[in-house]
Order: structure tokens, then sequence, then C-alpha cells
């Protein structure tokens, strides 16, 4: 069911408002560079960088699979989704002034803290996502679907571009965790007013999908993985391709451990990180109606592996930026490439199941930190940078079965 072109129109530049706003803000809490950054600045090591990362990114998605049975129930969505972006808003002000408050000799308490503080904040974001995605797909007409995904990584990209300076500056500003404290409150205002695009979004097609229990839940998606195909090669392209956006994170502690990487560094890594974000968005957004995702999948894949294997040969500082530059590449690619095949093998009634469904492919990328953090504990980095590559080879296999033509 298509909705007048007019509503169309308004969610669309609604929701890229958002985007604009949210791309500002995730400067200041970025989950690659700045937090794993605080986090050894706070005392942390391998161990904590890999519970850390495991909670924001793939262990955040794989909650989905329980927080997708209650919102399926819902007609509209629109509430639950403010609801969890105000909560995002208010962990991140609390961030700020736990860092603010606790300094010196009381830093040891702030690594606990922050855990949880960031774990309430990765709960809200995935509650946030299933809604998201019912929303978007019901909101915005297909035809307009891939220019979204694309605009908005070029929109996001630009922004993000120009910020970083702004979070390099601020981060060399004060010592820690003044510094931190100053990001965390500057990204909580701008993550507020990113949510006024939500708040003028017009809802108007309800969801009539009725999901019982979490049992009933998971019995729909056998179902749907033996009616869909698809279904089952998406959670086993999203088990493999996923663990390319947990890496980043180790590179920060690979640089602080083994080339004393400041502050400074830490800005410049986020700054290469987000001009390839850039780069592959202009290109996606000029080649929208030719790029196939098949394309842009095995592109992902090769850009993916070939991370693990710079890190291997770089021997520099200076040479660790290009794998941020890369990893932008690779993030911006997944986010494209994973939302637009989302919406592309699910239908307006059960989008938010599928939502739900996604988490359930994030099994591997919930654990792989954790194990990765504890190979680097007790064989080094090198173990874990081959582990990596060869089990995003095995990407390929899924992006092939699933051929999507679109």
């Amino acid at each position: 069911m298509e909705i007048d072109k007019k509503t169309s129109t308004r969610n669309f530049y609604s929701f890229l408002w958002h985007a604009g706003f949210l791309a500002f803000a995730k400067n200041f809490m970025d989950v690659d560079t700045v937090i794993p950054a605080m986090v050894v600045e706070a005392g942390g090591g391998a161990i904590h960088i890999g519970i850390l990362t495991a909670i924001m990114l793939g262990g955040s998605h794989f909650t989905q699979l329980f927080f997708a049975p209650y919102l399926s129930n819902k007609s509209f969505k629109k509430n639950y989704l403010l609801t969890a972006i105000n909560t995002r808003i208010l962990t991140l002000i609390a961030l700020g002034l736990l860092l603010f408050l606790l300094k010196g000799e009381h830093t040891g308490y702030v690594l606990y803290l922050v855990f949880l503080f960031i774990t309430l904040f990765s709960l809200a974001g995935a509650f946030a996502n299933i809604s998201y995605a019912d929303i978007l797909g019901k909101s915005v007409n297909p035809d307009k679907r891939k220019t979204f995904f694309s605009a908005n990584q070029v929109i996001s990209g630009v922004i993000v571009l120009g910020a970083a300076f702004l979070v390099k500056k601020v981060l060399v500003w004060k010592t820690f965790p003044d510094n931190y404290a100053m990001m965390f409150f500057i990204g909580g205002a701008l993550l507020l007013t990113a949510s006024a695009g939500f708040w003028s979004i017009r809802e108007t097609v309800p969801s009539t999908l009725k999901v019982s229990s979490l049992k009933n839940f998971l019995g729909i998606l056998k179902s749907e993985i033996k009616r869909n195909k698809k279904l089952g090669y998406f959670l086993g392209f999203i088990n493999t391709q996923g663990i390319a956006i947990s890496f980043l994170p180790f590179v920060v502690l690979y640089a602080k451990e083994f080339f004393n990487a400041q502050s400074s560094e830490t800005g410049s890594f986020l700054l290469f990180k987000v001009t390839g974000i850039v780069i592959v968005s202009l290109f996606v957004l000029a080649g929208a109606k030719r790029l196939k995702y098949n394309i842009l999948l095995y592109t992902n894949v090769i850009l993916s592996a070939s991370l693990g294997l710079m890190a291997l040969m770089i021997n520099d500082i200076g040479g660790l930026k290009f794998i941020f530059l890369i990893g932008g590449i690779v993030y911006s690619l997944y986010t494209i490439t994973m939302n637009g095949m989302l919406l592309e093998i699910s239908g307006n009634e059960n989008r938010a199941l599928y939502a739900g469904f996604a988490g359930a492919g994030n099994i591997l990328p919930a654990v792989f930190p954790l194990i990765g953090g504890t190979l680097i504990k007790l064989f080094g980095f090198h173990t874990f940078f081959v582990l990596f590559m060869c089990i995003l080879t095995i990407a390929a296999l899924f992006i092939y079965k699933i051929d999507c033509k679109k």
C-alpha cells in the first residue's frame, strides 16, 4: 500500500532532518573511536573493549529479537520511537554529568558506570530501530527508499566531516574526563534537535499483525525462514558481514597500546572514518538507480577483509588512519545494503517482525567482540586479525544465495 505523494515527501524530509542532526551528534559519541578511547583512558583494556563493543553493536541489535514481539502488536509506533530517542538523550546527559563530577581518583568508578549508561543507551537504540524501520517502510514510498538511504549517508557524511574538526578540538581542549564530559553534553543537545524530525512524521498506515509471545514470535521466524528462503540467507549475511562494524574499536586499542595514540589521533581517526563515509555515499547516491545491491555487497566483503590485512601489515600510526578510511566505507556500505535488503525482503505488514528477525542475525556480531577481546588478551592482535578475515569471506556465500537483483 502506497501513501499519498505529499505525505511521503513530508516524511522523507522529516527522516532526513533527523538523519542530519543525528550524524552531527554521532561525532560526539562515536562508537568506533570516541567511546573506546574514553574507556582506554579510564583504565580499560582488551576485555573491556570487547564487552563494550559487544554491548554497543552486536548485542544491542540482538535484543531486537525480544523487543519485536511487543512492538509488532502496536498499530502505530511513533510514540515508542519518541520514548526510545528521549531515553538516549537523557542517557547522554547522564554520561556527561558522570564524567564531569567524578574526576581524578574517582575514575575507577567511571569505568563501571559508563558501562551501565552505555548499555541503557544501546538498548534504547535497539528499541528505536524496530519502530524506525517499520515507520520508514510505511511512510516513504518504495521508489524513494534507495534514494533516501544514499542521501541519508551523504548528508550525514558531509555533516560529520565538518563536525569532526570540532570534535578534535573538544578532545584536546581539556584533559580527561572533562573533554569527554563536554562531548556527551553536546551530543545530547544535538540528539534532542534531531528528535524534532520524528515529531513531525505522519504515521498514517496502521500495522495489523499481532504476536502473542516470544514463543509465537520464534515460531513465526521459523515459518518465515521456510517460506522466504532469502530471510535465512539474510540472517547468515548479518552474522558474518556484521562483524565488520565491530573492528575499528580494537584498532583504537591497538593504536593506544602499540603507538601511544593521544586524543588528537582519536580525532584524526574519526576524521578519516567519516571521509570514507562521504566518499562511498556520494558514489552510491550518484548511481542509486543503476547500482545493484549485489555489486555493493561483494565490494564490501572485499574491503572488509582488507581491513584485517592492512592491520597486519601497517607498522606506524600514520598508516592506521587509512584503516579508518576504509572502515568508514565499509560501515557506510553495510548500512545502505543491510537496511535496503531488509526493506526488500519484507512487506508492510511484517516489517517490524523482520526488523526483530534481524536481531537473530546478530548472534555472532554480539559475541565476536567478546571472543576478540579474549583472543587479544591471550594470543595478541595478529590472531584476532586473521580470524576476522576468515569469517568475512563466508559472507560472500550468503550474498550469492540472496542474489538481490535490485
